[in-house]
């Protein structure tokens, strides 16, 4: 396809218009497809991180991702490590879903890393956007770590229904 016939958004800006599967992959043009994300929503984080449970749960982890994505450049330059480290994890489970186990395993350490930092600060107390959304920080970094190794180990795609994890404490 040349430049000139192009999808492109009202912007001008490349776009696919291809319909997608739950994990983003593109269809044929005619195929029917999961309807998509809309772009540039400006979400509370209580309802950035109930959209992205609900997909996650829904087996759709690179929709998912692009409520992170949403969320990290609307919202505050405080709290961009911590919504970048969640979409990183949703496309690390984006790409093991898809049997890219090097990409997946690499997206989710690289989620676990950037959650991790974004959340210590000096003397190891971060700025306390875990605490105050209710995220499970700890808990999402110890399961994107022992999937990124089962991924690895296993070498096959994984069920990203199944393997979704819980963005909140329990009780949060």
């Amino acid at each position: 396809m040349n430049r000139t016939t192009r999808d492109r958004d009202e912007e001008g800006r490349a776009r696919n218009a291809r319909p997608r599967d739950g994990l983003g992959r593109p269809l044929p043009h005619g195929a029917e497809g999961v309807a998509r994300q809309p772009e540039g929503v400006v979400r509370t984080p209580d309802e950035t991180l109930r959209e992205a449970q609900r997909l996650l749960d829904a087996g759709m982890p690179f929709h998912a991702h692009e409520v992170f994505e949403d969320a990290w450049k609307s919202g505050p330059e405080a709290e961009r490590d911590l919504w970048q480290g969640l979409a990183q994890l949703a496309v690390g489970l984006t790409h093991a879903a898809r049997g890219n186990r090097e990409g997946g395993a690499r997206l989710l350490r690289r989620g676990a890393d950037r959650l991790t930092s974004a959340c210590e600060g000096p003397g190891g107390e971060g700025p306390g956007h875990e605490s105050a959304y209710g995220i499970d920080v700890g808990g999402l970094v110890v399961w994107a770590r022992e999937l990124a190794d089962r991924v690895e180990e296993i070498g096959t795609e994984v069920d990203a229904a199944a393997e979704a994890p819980h963005l909140r404490r329990t009780g949060a």
